[in-house]
């Protein structure tokens, strides 16, 4: 339990071995709600809310990622944090839009935006379009002359090998997200000549799941040379230089992290140096956080139904698994399959005692929440809470495989639980007629 007692003491609480979240017993959560379910914790987002804005200047923007958690309730907390909204795709934009947020304060990014996409952007005036191809910025030029308007965008860069850095490698090989670093200036010169198009910046993105301060410093930096760059290029300074998201969570035993006192040091020290650099003037600068603000607030709480012996392996069966939560199956992007961190949340006291896998419902091998972990003698109705599920869980998983009800997803404040989404029902697969 070494990693979830971590995350125990640093933002939940134990009360006579049983987890409690936001001031609430998890075992009274699971009895009102049942199993499984998403919890997520307000005040754990508060809490890294606050440390973000603290670590980075003023002049740098927060635009919360939507792809890390798209609930409704999300985005309504990070818009009245004034926060802007970084979204992926059309139901994204119409998913920020109804939370209240200002069409400026979106921005929208990835490859493969269709046609219908960028009209639906572009017709409601969002805050810039981030092109990602010169394909991309055609149709956007196009679009906005038929539209009679004219269309804030910047360029996403696929950067060079330098700036690489994080678990997940965006940067500095061939790849479908952005434009190459080295056509950059070729680019900007195409991006001009087109008159519905008003080229505001630059967004670079090398890597996600960054937990060391270094790597983003390092990218940082390589992105305020492009901008300087650009600046001569053009005669005077960009308005936005987004530097992407990145920054990560640790969710395996070998992992620490992000030094955040070391990473505002760094910020201030960088901030001071381009304080007065004509080149930069004016420019505004840009991270969109997603997983560093919301991953640490969710659990992922299921309970054991079953438990059996095969060959000299001990599993427990519990009632939830990979259709719900991918990730910590280790088949969203593991090569090798480590556990997120994990424990029997209603007997926390007790001493872990023997080693097993806890596997879920499915019909496949590949339907394991945990590998050889140690833990506490299960008994059958016990509750087993994945930790770090606040982030690419529920939206990132095949919820429809073997037509299992959804999971329900509670939000806890103050000691107030709320259901947020409730509990699917057998009888969305199979329409009006019912369950036979």
């Amino acid at each position: 339990m070494d990693g979830a007692g971590s995350l125990i003491d640093q933002y939940y609480s134990a009360v006579g071995g049983h987890l409690h979240v936001g001031g609430i017993a998890i075992n009274e959560i699971a009895e009102q709600y049942g199993t499984p379910l998403f919890v997520y914790d307000a005040g754990v987002i508060e809490k890294k809310w606050s440390l973000l804005r603290k670590t980075f200047p003023d002049h740098f923007s927060i635009y919360y990622s939507v792809k890390a958690n798209p609930h409704p309730v999300f985005l309504r907390y990070f818009v009245g944090k004034s926060s802007g909204l970084e979204v992926a795709s059309k139901g994204e934009l119409l998913a920020a839009l109804h939370a209240g947020c200002p069409p400026k304060s979106i921005l929208f990014a990835g490859p493969g935006k269709t046609e219908s996409e960028l009209e639906f952007a572009i017709s409601s005036e969002i805050g810039e379009i981030h092109a990602e191809s010169r394909v991309e910025l055609e149709r956007i030029q196009a679009i906005s002359h038929r539209l009679g308007t004219r269309t804030a965008v910047a360029i996403r860069i696929n950067p060079k090998e330098e700036s690489r850095g994080g678990a997940m490698q965006m940067g500095g090989k061939p790849a479908p997200f952005g434009m190459d670093e080295e056509l950059l200036d070729g680019v900007v010169d195409h991006v001009l000549r087109l008159p519905a198009v008003d080229f505001r910046g630059i967004h670079l993105f090398a890597g996600t799941q960054i937990l060391g301060y270094e790597t983003l410093i390092r990218q940082y930096r390589h992105g305020i040379g492009i901008a300087r760059r650009l600046a001569a290029h053009l005669g005077h300074p960009l308005r936005t230089l987004d530097f992407g998201g990145g920054l990560g969570i640790p969710y395996f035993s070998h992992e620490q992290e992000l030094d955040m006192k070391k990473l505002g040091a760094s910020l201030e020290e960088l901030t001071n140096e381009v304080s007065s650099d004509n080149g930069l003037k004016g420019t505004r600068f840009i991270i969109e956080p997603g997983r560093y603000l919301v991953g640490e607030a969710g659990i992922y709480l299921t309970r054991i139904n079953d438990i059996k012996v095969s060959r000299g392996k001990k599993f427990l069966i519990v009632d939830g698994g990979m259709h719900h939560h991918l990730a910590a199956s280790g088949n969203l992007g593991q090569t090798i399959k480590r556990n997120f961190p994990c424990a029997v949340v209603n007997r926390l006291s007790d001493s872990s005692s023997e080693t097993v896998d806890v596997v879920g419902p499915l019909c496949t091998p590949l339907d394991t929440l945990a590998r050889g972990v140690n833990l506490p003698a299960g008994r059958i109705g016990d509750l087993v809470g994945i930790f770090q599920s606040g982030a690419y869980a529920r939206s990132a998983s095949p919820l429809g495989f073997l037509s299992h009800p959804t999971p329900a997803e509670v939000w806890v404040d103050e000691e107030k639980a709320s259901v947020i989404r409730p509990r699917g029902r057998y009888e969305a697969y199979v329409g009006d007629e019912g369950v036979r």
